[in-house]
């Protein structure tokens, strides 16, 4: 089992790992809805198809979707709700600040728009915790490719054996293995507790909270 003191870096999902953002992304993918003349969809049916980047999640969630026009229209409406639509999920301030205590270097990495990560980090009050944000514009590939991850550590000067990841989904174990980076996951976002176990993650928590026990104990 990995521990704390051998890693020089730690890197953060957003949406489902650091930050409940799922009211705001509900809301902006109905207002896309709403423009093809559909119903609303449920915030829990919504939840599934977050974390893959905003192709997949209009891809999924609006039949007939037209990406320029819909992403652009999900990017216009998404700031009049995304700022009341966030919240910090359990043990993310605590964690962030213990880490940055600590003298870790931190990250984010998240297929969500890195200037929406960038607001939500200044309007969550935790923007001085982290060291750097990256998002789908800083690389050809999104997540699972581990192009974010690698570009991250670049960035940071951190080698991929001294880094971990954390995350929510299965995605996120999958971008820190191609990216030889060890990966522990939340399950507090879109995946499942038994979908999070088959895919074999080091080590599950069971939210940002229990990071902080293991910051405090060092195992």
């Amino acid at each position: 089992m990995t521990s704390i003191q051998g890693i020089d870096a730690v890197l953060f999902d957003f949406d489902g790992t650091l930050a409940d953002s799922y009211a705001a992304i509900a809301a902006s993918v109905n207002h896309v809805r709403g423009s093809h003349g559909l119903a609303g969809l449920a915030e829990a049916e919504v939840r599934r198809h977050v974390g893959r980047g905003l192709p997949f999640l209009l891809e999924s969630t609006v039949p007939g979707v037209d990406q320029e026009r819909d992403q652009a229209c999900y990017r216009e409406h998404h700031p009049s709700v995304m700022l009341t639509g966030t919240r910090l999920l359990p043990g993310a301030l605590k964690a962030l600040s213990t880490l940055h205590a600590a003298g870790k270097r931190v990250g984010v990495c998240s297929n969500k728009p890195r200037a929406f990560t960038k607001e939500l980090l200044e309007h969550l009050q935790i923007r001085a915790f982290v060291d750097a944000a990256f998002g789908p514009e800083d690389v050809s590939r999104p997540k699972p490719a581990p192009d974010m991850l690698l570009k991250a550590l670049s960035w940071l000067k951190v080698p991929a054996e001294r880094a971990l990841y954390v995350g929510d989904m299965v995605v996120d174990i999958e971008t820190a293995v191609a990216a030889g980076v060890t990966v522990w996951v939340v399950s507090t976002g879109s995946d499942e507790l038994a979908t999070l176990e088959a895919a074999g993650p080091e080590r599950i928590l069971r939210d940002l909270a229990e990071l902080v026990e293991v910051l405090s104990t060092g195992s």
